[in-house]
């Protein structure tokens, strides 16, 4: 078995983080797996972007598999659209997945910049598994995963010109995450995040957000407390996009498939009442 590099003494800290880590260690969701299986990019995010619907024709045999396959096509979109955003990159770059999953971004970064790439995690089963993804691939000597905790990483500091979050904020604290950033990013370097966040002013989070907190054991951060958070640690917001209108085709399609779990009606629910928005932020660090 892959091993993972060399993790600090302590990495998961509190009870919190300790179930959110035997969440991950045990998860073999089959929406992250057998989506990842169509090309060996195992994502832990949702899709953008409008489905083909010649998917949902056709033999119904084979009608899940297309389905599968777009829903993982639409993935991977969500992921380049991240990746446009952290600017000019250079073989000679480095870069950190914060909260990396079973780490399909990080090859995907890889391919496209040529750079070196560090993804953390505090599931060591996901550690594990990207690593072996990432040898079986060829490219185990320019990205590596590590079992590390994203907001204590001990990972060198000013030594990464990009960092991102793909929808794994919400199971820290953003102070203290975007601090750990901040420290890791050289001047000038490019940080995003996509994330779900609630809505400030409709009030409280809505019964459908509380039903995806409840889900997936997190704890969904109000939208202003993204740029509190960052404006605190010195990284300046350069683009904010709303992906909320974009997001809405993968769950409508996702909950036609036998992938379904049942969180799509809340997720549907929260986007289409405007209580739950889809975010990608890019700041720079000054």
């Amino acid at each position: 078995m892959t091993t993972t590099p060399e993790a600090p003494a302590q990495v998961v800290r509190t009870a919190y983080q300790k179930a959110v880590a035997d969440y991950w260690n045990n998860e073999k969701d089959p929406v992250n797996l057998r989506l990842g299986d169509v090309d060996g990019l195992y994502h832990h995010h949702y899709g953008l972007g409008d489905y083909d619907p010649s998917v949902l024709a056709g033999p119904e045999r084979t009608r899940d598999a297309r389905i599968v396959e777009e829903l993982h096509r639409m993935e991977s979109a969500q992921a380049d659209v991240l990746l446009d955003h952290l600017g000019s990159r250079t073989p000679a770059d480095r870069l950190l997945d914060a909260g990396c999953g079973r780490g399909g971004t990080s090859v995907m970064a890889h391919a496209r910049f040529g750079c070196e790439v560090d993804g953390v995690t505090i599931s060591r089963s996901q550690a594990e598994f990207a690593n072996a993804q990432a040898m079986k691939r060829g490219v185990d000597d320019k990205v590596r995963f590590h079992f590390r905790n994203m907001l204590d990483t001990d990972l060198p500091g000013g030594a990464f010109q990009g960092i991102w979050n793909n929808e794994s904020t919400m199971y820290v604290d953003l102070f203290e995450l975007f601090a750990e950033h901040a420290r890791q990013l050289a001047r000038g370097g490019r940080y995003v995040c996509v994330t779900g966040c609630s809505n400030d002013v409709t009030g409280l989070r809505s019964k459908a957000v509380s039903r995806i907190d409840e889900h997936y054991t997190c704890n969904i951060h109000p939208r202003s407390h993204y740029f509190k958070a960052l404006a605190a640690n010195g990284l300046v917001p350069l683009n904010v996009v709303d992906l909320t209108a974009a997001a809405i085709p993968y769950w409508e399609l996702r909950a036609r498939s036998s992938l379904a779990t049942g969180i799509e009606e809340p997720f549907l629910t929260a986007y289409k009442e405007g209580s739950f928005h889809y975010l990608l932020i890019a700041a720079d660090r000054i």
